[in-house]
């Protein structure tokens, strides 16, 4: 079995559930359908459907979403780049889990963004953007080095473990060392880089405000024993 970047996908993201009371809050208090930004395989957008909420699923990759497809049929996807998405439908809620805006290549990516968001969103509609500080990824001096994000499939072990962190040029660069173990023992390794900007909760507020969203409240998500916290920025339009 090849690991794909499905596979990828669901080692580093799939088993972090910290968020997801309050993104079925929201979906709770919204009046009408929900538009999940980067939803990958389906972390957040299945688990809202599942949960009886009408949810479209948008993502720049293809491969992700077929497998959220292949998961269940009922979500609707949407092959798109969040930064110039175009689609028919307004939405009363509109989530950007995961640090999503800190991975659009800085600021004019999160202008182009927020854009599409205003675009799309109902009046009165509610956008909530997940932001953490990328510096609380690296260990203190003392501590142990983190462990891997482990999944088992089909009797494959698939690891993924970060190696280094350091900033550069507005962002923090994260090294992971991905592993895959068949059910022979054969060990393949890859190295992955992976990049946050820094960017503070004032900030993004401020970008906010000159799209026209007018941010309403901070929400705090702990931090888990495998995941940094992260702040919730709930905006209107």
């Amino acid at each position: 079995m090849t690991a794909t970047a499905a596979t990828w996908h669901d080692v580093e993201h799939g088993a972090y559930d910290a968020d997801l009371p309050l993104w079925r809050e929201l979906a709770a208090a919204a009046d009408g359908p929900i538009l999940d930004l980067g939803a990958g395989t389906g972390r957040v957008a299945l688990d809202l459907a599942a949960h009886g909420y009408e949810v479209v699923a948008l993502d720049s990759d293809p491969e992700l979403l077929a497998e959220l497809a292949e998961r269940d049929a009922s979500v609707a996807t949407v092959h798109a780049d969040a930064r110039s998405f175009a689609l028919d439908t307004s939405f009363s809620l509109i989530l950007a889990p995961m640090q999503l805006v800190q991975i659009l290549g800085g600021l004019e990516g999160r202008a182009q963004m927020l854009e599409r968001v205003h675009a799309h969103l109902t009046p009165a509609g509610v956008f909530a953007a997940a932001l953490s500080d990328p510096h609380d990824t690296v260990p203190d001096e003392s501590a142990s080095p983190p462990l891997p994000d482990i999944l088992e499939r089909d009797g494959w072990v698939f690891s993924s473990q970060p190696i280094s962190v350091h900033e550069r040029d507005g962002r923090v660069v994260i090294e992971r060392r991905r592993q895959s173990v068949s059910p022979a023992g054969e060990l393949e390794a890859e190295d992955a880089l992976i990049q946050l900007d820094v960017l503070t909760l004032d900030d993004f507020e401020s970008e906010l405000r000159e799209a026209r969203l007018a941010a309403v409240a901070r929400r705090e998500i702990p931090e888990t024993l495998d995941h940094i916290g992260s702040t919730v920025i709930l905006c209107r339009r």
